[in-house]
């Protein structure tokens, strides 16, 4: 069944003039106009003393508020609003307390949707979990911010700690230049200290998809500095949460304090001043970044002593500095069942149509390791590297063996 439309004032003077008629009886006419006795009597009375101007709609609001907030509060709560369009209802709360205006977070709140200062966009829900170091320095992020609303091609560079979430450099460099980068690090590193470790992403400068272990020089001198490296997940920007975090607050405020001036930096510098000592944090409890970072013990080195290499940059064990030892296991810890395992590099008994593939020196593995029955029998005649170990002859029986003793 459809819904009945009907206009409220036009319902009102239809019953009045029905009821002046007194055909049907009150309660009558209250039923078949869907109203209640006691509604239907004062539509009557109004219109008794004002004619039609008494039974038009009215407003509702109460006549007195004695719990409503002052004008000269409410004001407060635009101006700073207007100052820092970026900030929520938690962050404004805690600036009105501190220049004595006690309102709540929701107080605000209905303020700001009062005079249309919230965008749905705005909203979101919390993160279920929230993962962080134990203290200060023990663990900077590090990443290029995207050049939206940016005048250069690439964004500012941000380093930020991962537990008090203080900014410890935001800088314009305009392009991903490692001796720009080492640069800023530099003057970090003398103004804050050396970190423990640093994650970044698997980026340039600090990343190279060419090079062996994808060390780069300023990665190689992060490590001389005594900084563990860490890299993030490959297209999993999760990993480095907080800096991208923080970008998304950069980029509120580049969106809606009418970008940057002629000198980004000097930009960039009152940002960074207002995000670590005004800016309340939700992740600190309401507290800034600023009083919760403390500088790193570590002093920084300008001349860290040389590592020795050889072999090219090598170190003696074949790895590069920085890369642990490989835990040693036995010939029975890496034995799988259904696999046969050669103890001797020369067996002296081989199973007729057998095919060994004998280890390299220094317990090296195969490469490639031809332990594929399929990839053999397509071409019977792959041999390795060290050829001369491997018969040209065809496969009858091929059992997969471990080569790394």
């Amino acid at each position: 069944m459809a819904w009945k439309a009907m206009d409220v004032q036009d319902q009102r003077v239809r019953f009045v003039l029905a009821a002046s008629q007194r055909g049907k009886p009150l309660g009558a006419l209250c039923a078949e106009f869907g109203v209640s006795r006691p509604t239907g009597a004062l539509w009557i009375r109004r219109y008794a003393e004002d004619g039609l101007a008494g039974i038009a709609e009215r407003s509702r609001r109460p006549r007195s508020s004695p719990s409503q907030t002052a004008w000269e509060q409410e004001e407060r709560v635009i101006a700073l609003r207007l100052q820092y369009p970026d900030w929520g209802a938690r962050k404004l709360e805690v600036l009105l307390r501190k220049e004595g205006v006690e309102l709540t977070r929701s107080t605000i709140h209905r303020i700001l949707l009062r005079y249309d200062l919230v965008r749905e966009q705005d909203r979101h829900a919390k993160a279920v979990k929230r993962f962080e170091r134990e203290r200060p320095n023990e663990l900077w992020q590090m990443d290029f911010k995207g050049p939206k609303n940016w005048p250069h091609a690439i964004g500012p560079l941000s380093v930020i700690d991962d537990h008090s979430r203080y900014l410890v450099a935001l800088q314009a460099t305009g392009k991903l230049d490692g001796d720009l980068v080492r640069k800023e690090l530099e003057q970090a590193f003398e103004r804050c200290g050396v970190p423990e470790s640093m994650l970044m992403d698997h980026g340039t400068p600090w990343w190279n998809w060419q090079s062996f272990s994808g060390r780069t020089h300023l990665s190689l001198w992060m490590m001389r500095q005594g900084i563990r490296l860490c890299w993030s997940g490959i297209r999993h920007p999760q990993t480095q949460g907080k800096v991208e975090r923080f970008h998304g607050s950069l980029q509120r405020a580049l969106d809606r304090r009418g970008g940057v001036c002629a000198e980004p930096q000097r930009w960039l510098d009152a940002f960074r001043s207002e995000y670590n000592q005004l800016r309340p944090h939700e992740a600190l409890g309401m507290k800034t970044p600023a009083s919760i970072w403390q500088p790193s013990p570590r002093s920084y080195n300008a001349n860290p002593p040389a590592w020795g290499l050889s072999r090219g940059g090598m170190g003696a064990q074949g790895r590069l500095p920085g890369n642990r030892r490989p835990a040693r296991t036995t010939l029975e810890d890496r034995q799988d069942p259904g696999r046969r395992v050669c103890h001797d590099p020369a067996p002296r008994r081989t199973l007729p149509g057998l095919l060994l593939l004998h280890p390299r020196p220094r317990n090296r593995p195969l490469d490639p390791a031809f332990d594929d029955r399929r990839t053999l029998d397509r071409n019977p005649k792959l041999t390795t590297q060290h050829g001369k170990d491997v018969p040209r002859q065809d496969v009858k029986d091929l059992s997969r063996l471990d080569t790394r003793f």
